[in-house]
């Protein structure tokens, strides 16, 4: 590896893109299993150390230009673990709705997703005024630094 930058990145495609996409497919569809995200998990981390062995030796197969293998692989690594999670989900059994609230978006009530005690907070202390105060700060950042 050239630096640090380039191995920590190689090692967050290998382990963070799968590891999100599983969590995304996880919150939002109610039908995903645990043994559809082990094997999502292991296969998109699979894919993406393959995918980077190609880029190893004196004559590589993969030869992009600074991170850029190291992007692909996680790229890569994201599509396997959702496909390889939706099929494995179609042969395996969901668990009930009953066990996945809190869990999943879509069977949560809407009373459990908002915290009734907010609204009581100072607003430096509640969710959409220091979320749209950090958006405006991101904005002002990048116009002042670009």
């Amino acid at each position: 590896f050239g630096n640090v930058m380039d191995y920590l990145q190689t090692l967050f495609g290998f382990f963070n893109a799968p590891l999100f996409a599983t969590f995304l497919l996880g919150m939002f569809w109610k039908r995903m299993t645990p043994h559809a995200g082990w094997s999502g998990l292991v296969a998109g981390t699979a894919a993406a150390i393959i995918f980077w062995a190609f880029s190893l030796g004196e004559s590589p197969l993969v030869n992009l230009p600074g991170q850029g293998t190291a992007f692909v692989a996680a790229g890569l690594a994201f599509v396997v673990d959702i496909l390889v999670s939706v099929v494995v989900t179609s042969f395996t059994t969901p668990k009930p709705d009953e066990e996945l609230v809190g869990f999943v978006k879509s069977v949560t009530p809407k009373a459990m997703l908002e915290d009734p005690k907010e609204k009581e907070l100072p607003w430096y202390r509640r969710t959409v005024p220091l979320g749209t105060l950090c958006l405006g700060l991101v904005i002002i950042l990048n116009v002042v630094f670009h």
